[in-house]
């Protein structure tokens, strides 16, 4: 059994697991929702965001209290609610503008996840999932930045298709990172238990 770095790991699993729920959700709407209005989709996009932003805050609340890591959930939230406020108040409508935001919140949001990957745990899977999620993520928010002749509902449809992604590959680091926690509190009680039962037979030997 791998152990979970917690200095690293600073999201209580449930907060993957509704990061992931959500980012499926509103990566579904955005993929197969068939919108024609824009602006609508942007809202959307922006209530979206917000949410993210709220549910990170509230997980490095969380993990503050409990003596954890939570700087980088705060850079998770500060992402999330930049975007949204660069989308709803400076792009204004402005297609290109909000192109612009989604490539790059999507190509930074890829970093994170890489840079959790490579830190949050020696565990393979979770590296593996991590990584895969943020590599997508750099190479969609590349994509969205740098191809110019598509219309605006094919960017908005790549933004669905890397939301789905990302849903799904943190919704499996969840409940598999609630499993390692599983695990971890099972082998400490173990220890504490042959650490006693040693204890104890020490004590009676001495007599």
């Amino acid at each position: 059994m791998a152990k979970i770095n917690r200095r690293f790991i600073d999201k209580h699993w449930l907060t993957f697991v509704l990061r992931g729920g959500l980012a499926v959700i509103f990566g579904f709407l955005a993929l197969f929702g068939g919108w024609t209005d824009m602006n609508f989709v942007i809202s959307i996009i922006v209530v979206y965001l917000l949410v993210m932003g709220i549910i990170d805050a509230m997980g490095a609340l969380y993990n503050s209290l409990k003596k954890h890591g939570w700087i980088t959930s705060v850079i998770d939230a500060l992402v999330d609610v930049v975007a949204a406020v660069c989308l709803l108040f400076f792009a204004q409508g402005n297609l290109v503008a909000c192109m612009v935001v989604l490539a790059v919140y999507t190509f930074v949001s890829g970093i994170i996840d890489v840079f959790h990957g490579f830190l949050s745990t020696v565990d393979p899977t979770d590296r593996f999932i991590r990584i895969l999620a943020g590599i997508i993520g750099i190479v969609t928010g590349f994509v969205i930045l740098n191809s110019g002749s598509f219309e605006m509902m094919t960017f908005i449809r790549f933004f669905g298709v890397y939301l789905l992604i990302v849903g799904v590959t943190s919704m499996v680091y969840g409940v598999h990172n609630r499993a390692q926690e599983m695990e971890d509190k099972v082998a400490r009680r173990e220890a504490i238990k042959a650490k006693s039962k040693k204890t104890t037979t020490k004590k009676k030997a001495r007599k």
